[in-house]
């Protein structure tokens, strides 16, 4: 079986948002219509609290996009965004969810960040993703979403690594950095991963 992972689509991740993706709205329609080919549906969102320690603003002196070190990895310090409970963490109204049939969480501790949909950054934590994904008997994996270079390729990565056959679906995800996008799809394909364009399916 084959199943649809929707990544962080979310509204701080949208143009206006905290963290926007540059054209990170002309995915919607994308990842809306890819929606009746797949048998399963799942949803990732981001879901930080506000003290979370990949924000800049909870390290006094730091500036926004300065790297740290945390829990021994380097960290980017992002701009809050997707704190639970705000406009800003909930799923783009445009998205359609019907077909969702589970959300799973990321990025609850305050002090690790989660951008894999599998795991915490330092794989110290499951968020029981590819338990799920087994229990439904699927086996291929196609990822959509944001960001490409962040969120999607590290889902992708723990997608891999997890047995799943793992496809990255291109035009429904958009980078916060076009050569960082690049070097993830690349990374992709040598770990065994796919990339592919929606009209393939």
């Amino acid at each position: 079986m084959k199943a649809l992972l929707l990544i962080d689509i979310q509204n701080d991740f949208l143009p206006g948002g905290a963290l926007a993706v540059p054209e990170g709205d002309q995915i919607i329609h994308i990842a809306n219509n890819l929606q009746d080919k797949f048998d399963l549906v799942v949803a990732t969102q981001d879901w930080h609290p506000a003290e979370h320690k990949s924000f800049a603003v909870n390290h006094e002196g730091k500036q926004l996009f300065d790297v740290i070190e945390l829990v021994g990895m380097e960290q980017v310090l992002w701009p809050a965004h997707c704190v639970q409970g705000t406009s800003g963490a909930d799923f783009c109204a445009a998205l359609n969810t019907d077909k969702v049939e589970a959300v799973f969480r990321k990025g609850t501790n305050p002090e690790i960040d989660s951008y894999s949909g599998f795991f915490d950054n330092g794989h110290l934590n499951s968020t029981a993703l590819a338990d799920y994904l087994r229990s439904k008997q699927v086996e291929q994996v196609y990822l959509a979403g944001l960001a490409g270079d962040y969120c999607v390729y590290f889902s992708a990565k723990d997608a891999l690594l997890e047995g799943f056959q793992t496809f990255l679906v291109e035009d429904a995800t958009r980078p916060i950095d076009p050569l960082g996008f690049a070097k993830a799809k690349e990374d992709i394909k040598k770990r065994g991963g796919n990339i592919i364009s929606s009209s393939m399916l």
